[in-house]
């Protein structure tokens, strides 16, 4: 889980550099990567046929994931890759309230200001502190409700993937991108003009498609069916430190002290997190 969100925070790297609209991001990354974990899943042997309960479950989390994106990517166009983000990573919460009310999981009390704590520290690392009031009135609200929409998506599809704990990773994370890339072709093929491509564009979408879905999905979507609510919530602020790790080796970006805030009181909620959950098992 660990690997897989710190693979997620370099996904923004690969879009930029790709050039191409994020709808044919999107698209490329769904076929792409559902062909690699197509591959795999032949090549290993590890396809079971879904049952009709299964197939439920996965058309939920298909949905959810790719509608995920859409809006998620949309936001960033409307309130900025910053608020957009921030907002985002309520998702953690979200997670622990659909557990507790549609699985039943307890709420960790005891846990929860780490994970306000982490919370805090994804909106010091965006830098949303400072913005002015011209900045958050030119269409900040379309972007930050479509924010939570993806935040919300994404729980719903992480719940929906814990449900098929008898079909390999590999297999779901496969069917959902295929899904994905079926239902998107239409309105892919009526921006086909604006998809330039070149050598540097095809080898962003190829590590996008292959590294970060084929690979990422199925190393976080074992950690899905292995792990509970609470803890992949707890692990899901590394996506934004990578991120800004990025921001900062990649395209040169010069951090606030607020945002060197952020980031150490994102760790060390995480550390605290971690440490809270293991306490239990030594006893």
């Amino acid at each position: 889980m660990v690997l897989a969100m710190a693979l997620s925070g370099t996904i923004g790297l690969l879009v930029v550099e790709s050039g191409l609209p994020v709808l044919w991001v999107v698209w490329l990354r769904c076929l792409l990567g559902g062909l690699g974990l197509a591959a795999w899943v032949l090549w290993s042997g590890q396809w079971s046929r879904p049952t009709w309960r299964e197939s439920g479950w996965l058309l939920l989390g298909a949905a959810a994931l790719i509608v995920n994106w859409l809006c998620l990517f949309r936001a960033y166009e409307y309130s900025g890759i910053a608020i957009a983000t921030v907002v985002y990573h309520v998702q953690p919460f979200l997670l622990l309230l659909l557990a507790a009310l549609l699985q039943g999981e307890p709420l960790p009390l005891n846990r929860l200001p780490w994970l306000v704590l982490a919370l805090v520290g994804v909106g010091l690392s965006s830098g949303l502190v400072g913005l002015t009031d011209q900045q958050a009135s030119q269409g900040q609200s379309l972007g930050i409700v479509l924010a939570l929409l993806a935040a919300s998506l994404y729980a719903l599809a992480t719940l929906a993937t814990q449900r098929l704990r008898r079909l390999a990773p590999a297999q779901i994370a496969m069917l959902q991108m295929l899904l994905g890339a079926l239902s998107l072709l239409p309105w892919v093929w009526e921006l086909r003009a604006q998809a330039l491509f070149s050598p540097k564009v095809w080898a962003a979408v190829l590590v996008l498609g292959l590294v970060h879905t084929a690979w990422m999905y199925t190393l976080m979507y074992t950690a899905f069916q292995r792990l509970q609510a609470q803890a992949i919530a707890g692990l899901s602020f590394i996506y934004p430190v990578m991120a800004l790790l990025v921001d900062l080796l990649w395209f040169g970006a010069k951090p606030q002290p607020a945002q060197w805030l952020g980031m150490a009181l994102i760790l060390g909620a995480l550390a605290a997190y971690r440490r809270s959950e293991r306490k239990p098992n030594q006893k």
